[in-house]
């Protein structure tokens, strides 16, 4: 029985997360699994995975063959890198302390990477935010300008409509004050 080591599709409409799964290649993508390793979920940023890295790494010594995602994944996770280096060991090529060390720095390194990227997702959207932040007290500022420059505009006309109605009025009072 050919295994593989593939995702098996759940969640809603356009909100989909992953089982990871060892399942038959002749079964269907959503049908009967052999054993559930672990999930994927590329909704969040980055992506969530949660692995069995023992079970992944048993399972593709084992023979399984992973799809093109599933080895994306693995290969993120350090599996495919594990299974390499204990081909390495399995050669002689060096031993397994040195393999052991040689994973860890890799594991020490890629988290250094996922921690940097997460932190540069928090700056990114706080000063996102920040700059969004002000754009909007820039446009209330020239909305309260404006609104504040059309009424004085209308206190002046009012002013000036009401200024020539005494001027009038004088202008009327002067001409009877010359006659008598």
């Amino acid at each position: 029985m050919p295994a593989k080591i593939r995702l098996q599709r759940h969640g809603r409409k356009r909100y989909a997360y992953y089982h990871i799964v060892i399942a038959d290649s002749r079964a269907p993508r959503d049908g009967s699994n052999i054993e559930r390793i672990g999930s994927y979920n590329p909704n969040t940023n980055p992506a969530t995975i949660d692995l069995d890295f023992d079970k992944a790494l048993t399972w593709l010594a084992n023979g399984a063959q992973p799809t093109d995602t599933v080895r994306a994944i693995l290969s993120y996770k350090g599996v495919m890198y594990k299974k390499h280096l204990l081909g390495g060991v399995a050669k002689g090529a060096f031993t397994a302390e040195e393999a052991e060390a040689k994973f860890e720095a890799w594991v020490a390194e890629k988290a250094n990477k996922v921690q940097a990227k997460k932190d540069g997702l928090v700056v990114s959207s706080e000063s996102s935010k920040k700059a969004q932040l002000e754009m909007e007290a820039k446009k209330s500022a020239e909305r309260a300008n404006a609104i504040a420059k059309r009424n004085a505009e209308a206190a002046a006309a009012a002013k000036a409509a009401s200024e020539p109605a005494v001027e009038e009025v004088a202008e009327e009072a002067a001409p009877e004050e010359t006659e008598g």
